[in-house]
Parts: C-alpha cells; structure tokens; sequence
C-alpha cells in the first residue's frame, strides 16, 4: 500500500477524525483548506489532509490534470487504510476532493461523509449533473454548499433526487468557496466559521 503525507490539526486524542482533500485545483495547503482544518481542530476535531497524486508531483511547480477517476478513488481507499479502516472515519473535502469521497463512501464503510462545495455539475454545464450515485448513497452525508454556487445553486439542487441519508446546509449567498456577496450582509469568515460548526455538529451526532 502506498504511503501518503499527511498533514494534521486538532487534539491527537480525538476520537473524531475528518478527513479532506482537496478540490481540483488546489492542494492540501491551499488556504480555504489550511482554514477549514484550523476552524476544525479548535472545535476538538481531529483533521487529517492529503494530497492527489498528480499535485503531490506539481511539488509546488507547474499543476497538470487531475489523475484518472480509478487513480483518484484508489488514492482515497488507500488513506482511508493508512488511517485505520472507514469505520473511524469521517471523509470527505472541498469540491473535487469531496465529490470522489462520496464515490468511495459507502463501499469504504466510511462513518460519515463531508463535501465542502459538491459540484453538481461542471462550470457552465448545468445539464451534465454528477449525482446519479447521490440518489443510492447510503452513508450519513453533510453537504455545505453556497446558495449561489456556480456548480451547484439552491435552486438547481432543489431540483435533484438525492438520497434521503443527505442533508445540505446551505451558506446564503456563498459562492464555491463559500464567499458571498458584500451586498448580502455576510462575509467569507463568518460562513467558514458557519461551515464548520455544521461539521461539527454533524460529526458529533454520528452514531
């Protein structure tokens, strides 16, 4: 099996351990998730981040394309190991990242899953959604998403068949990285503070 850096936040003595990757075209340091980890560990969480192959190779240089979908669930199923088997863990991450955790999810026997920003659907792409598993998907599922998230809005997720074990939190006005609008009274602090409250929250009231 291959071995995967880590990077860690929160109390080593938690029971409750979160797992995220990145989104598409970020890494495991990218600020929102050097953010969401931090906001995570301070409310007693164990978080645990990691990175894609492919941008494990950029090495802080120039990012190719994401690895293969077989590449990138086989990444996930081998952190999900390296770290004790599913039943301990919560998975899950932003975008990208929490999108190919929900693949993995359930024949992981993951506790729970995590997806900060699923994208419903690619930039510009309505009609191509990405939730046909999401209407079978057993495991208990948190979904932050931004009211008005350009792959995935309110308006257009009302509209999907999603599977009843899916609850989605929803950030008025955030975009894809939660940031609203300064018309919309709120700022970017207040939904990741907001964001991950509902983590914990959700991680905490897991069987």
């Amino acid at each position: 099996m291959t071995a995967h850096e880590l990077l860690f936040d929160g109390p080593a003595s938690s029971l409750d351990v979160v797992v995220l990757a990145p989104g598409a075209g970020a890494g495991m340091r990218h600020p929102f998730m050097a953010s969401m980890a931090a906001r995570l560990g301070e409310l007693g969480l164990r978080v645990a981040r990691f990175e894609f192959p492919y941008m494990a190779r950029a090495a802080g240089g120039r990012v190719g394309r994401p690895d293969a979908e077989r590449v990138l669930r086989a990444t996930w199923l081998e952190v999900i190991d390296q770290l004790g088997g599913g039943a301990r863990l919560v998975i899950g991450g932003k975008s990208m990242g929490g999108r190919y955790a929900s693949m993995v999810a359930d024949d992981a026997g993951a506790r729970g899953l995590v997806c900060l920003g699923y994208p419903f659907h690619p930039l510009g792409r309505p009609e191509r959604t990405r939730t046909a598993h999401l209407e079978a998907l057993r495991s208990p599922t948190l979904i932050v998403q931004g009211s008005r998230d350009a792959m995935g809005s309110r308006a257009e997720v009302e509209g999907y068949r999603l599977s009843s074990s899916i609850r989605i939190h929803w950030l008025e006005d955030g975009d894809h990285s939660f940031v609203p609008r300064r018309a919309s009274g709120f700022t970017a602090a207040q939904h990741l503070e907001a964001a991950a409250a509902a983590v914990a929250d959700f991680v905490r009231g897991l069987p």
